[in-house]
């Protein structure tokens, strides 16, 4: 495959925009590209050690864990335990959702980039969002956490069938996201200085 070529940019815009979507919801995103691997045919290209993904058990194992991630993340004081499981989860499911959409590039330079860029684009989401998690247990105590619960849901579907369908529209997303990430982790890091 040649780096250069279109099929290589839409694989980094479908990988990057599943993997965002994983910063949100970890099982979601591979759900989605496993329903559309089994349902596309030839459509979305992977690695053929990977055309397992879209096999019917990997799309009920998945959809499954789908199904439970969600309904978790709405029992109080559980959403904030798995915050502590989401960010390293999140990272892996980010570096996969890119490093499978790689089929025809040497491994070592597929690995390296899907840990940079999926791994740490997913990471980056899914540490803001458990910080805002975070913030609107303190703030609200925990009330407000269904409606934060519920926009990462709707947000990791949107932003997965997003990156299925038009991929590159996906990944502008992404650099809003990234952008908009950034500022929310700055304002929730920066404390102000106390007068004297």
């Amino acid at each position: 495959m040649d780096f250069f070529s279109l099929s290589t940019f839409i694989s980094i815009f479908l990988g990057i925009g599943l993997a965002a979507a994983a910063g949100f919801r970890i099982f979601m995103p591979l759900f989605i590209l496993s329903l559309a691997v089994y349902l596309g045919g030839n459509i979305i290209h992977i690695d053929e050690n990977w055309k397992w993904i879209g096999s019917i058990p990997a799309m009920i194992t998945l959809g499954v864990a789908m199904v439970i991630e969600i309904i978790a993340y709405y029992i109080p004081v559980v959403d904030n335990l798995l915050d502590t499981l989401s960010v390293p989860l999140a990272a892996i499911a980010g570096t996969l959702a890119v490093g499978i959409n790689f089929p025809e590039m040497n491994e070592v330079a597929t690995w390296a980039f899907a840990i940079i860029a999926g791994g740490g684009t997913a990471t980056a989401i899914s540490g803001t969002t458990a910080a805002v998690r975070a913030v609107s247990t303190t703030t609200t105590a925990g009330s407000g956490n269904f409606i934060v619960n519920s926009v990462e849901t709707i947000s990791s579907t949107v932003l997965s069938l997003l990156a299925i369908v038009i991929a590159p529209l996906a990944f502008i997303v992404v650099l809003g996201l990234l952008y908009a990430t950034y500022r929310v982790w700055r304002k929730l890091t920066t404390r102000p200085v106390a007068s004297e």
